[in-house]
């Protein structure tokens, strides 16, 4: 559906995006995953025509020179109009993509079923609750019925309740229709994305599906330590990591727990508690656990705080 080739997009002395290339297979859940600043925002924001690229090039449907298809978006912000209810907002934006009234008024009766806005079809936007406005927003983007679908950080706000009917929708379109998706919730990427595209600093760290993306970071089993008292990551723990690489393969200090990994590492629990008894270091949780893809982000991208 859309092929990335070396873009690039440069604001003064800032290269926001640093020679991307990636492809987007059609009818696939595209997550993509960075911190703050990464160019996440400002690539998607060149994929919809909202900013010119300065270099690089991106082809349709493999069609050099086709013009930006039919593209839906929700931003992370929500955009709507205060004065407007919910059933004026789908129609008057229905009709600034020329549809015919009739069918947008069938569309956005549709749309508000869907995202358990029918009671609330009256309402100003402006007296929405906030996840209210949110699924607004997604509707919004979906009004026109559009090819593509892109979605920054859809479940901003939501509750829980939410969150499931938004992810059930996105597991919905993805069978007729390319939805992209931004997002800082870890747990949101790997329930919902075919492949994640990992990018921080305009460059391209890792694109891969979410299984695979946690195989790359190490086998083994993974054993999770958290502390009644503080440890801080930026401290000197240079022994202890020491004597604790001694028994197993891996080890990341994060705030208030370690990450540990090493094969048949449940028989060497009695060993590491040991060591961290000498450090004076008095357990609050062990927790046997899997790779995430939390765990992925933070090996790639590192651990430092990101304005």
């Amino acid at each position: 559906m859309i092929q990335i080739s070396n873009l690039k997009k440069q604001f003064g002395n800032l290269l926001a995006v640093d020679d991307l290339s990636l492809e987007i297979y059609p009818g696939e859940i595209f997550g993509f995953l960075g911190p703050n600043g990464a160019g996440k925002t400002t690539t998607i924001n060149i994929l919809c025509g909202l900013l010119q690229k300065d270099g690089g090039e991106i082809i349709w449907d493999n069609q050099p020179g086709k013009l930006t298809p039919n593209i839906g978006i929700c931003p992370q912000e929500n955009i709507y109009w205060p004065r407007l209810t919910c059933l004026e907002q789908l129609i008057f934006m229905g009709q600034m993509y020329s549809m015919e009234l009739v069918s947008v008024k069938n569309r956005a009766q549709q749309l508000l079923n869907t995202l358990g806005l029918e009671l609330k079809q009256d309402v100003l936007a402006e007296n929405l609750s906030g996840g209210m406005k949110r699924r607004l927003n997604i509707a919004l983007a979906l009004i026109h019925d559009p090819e593509i679908l892109v979605l920054d950080e859809p479940e901003a706000g939501l509750d829980p309740q939410s969150r499931i009917l938004v992810r059930d929708l996105i597991k919905s379109l993805a069978t007729h229709k390319t939805v992209i998706l931004t997002t800082h919730n870890m747990d949101e990427a790997e329930r919902l994305a075919d492949r994640v595209a990992i990018i921080d600093q305009g460059k391209l760290l890792k694109l891969d599906t979410v299984e695979k993306l946690k195989e790359s970071i190490g086998e083994g089993d993974l054993l999770e330590i958290s502390f009644k008292s503080e440890i801080e990551p930026g401290q000197d723990h240079l022994q202890l990591v020491t004597m604790l690489e001694t028994t197993c393969d891996q080890v990341t200090i994060l705030t208030g727990r370690l990450l540990l990994r090493a094969k048949g590492i449940l028989e060497k629990i009695p060993e590491i508690t040991a060591i961290l008894k000498q450090q004076q270091l008095t357990i609050n949780e062990i927790q046997l656990r899997k790779n995430t893809l939390e765990d992925v982000f933070i090996n790639l991208t590192g651990r430092g705080l990101r304005e």
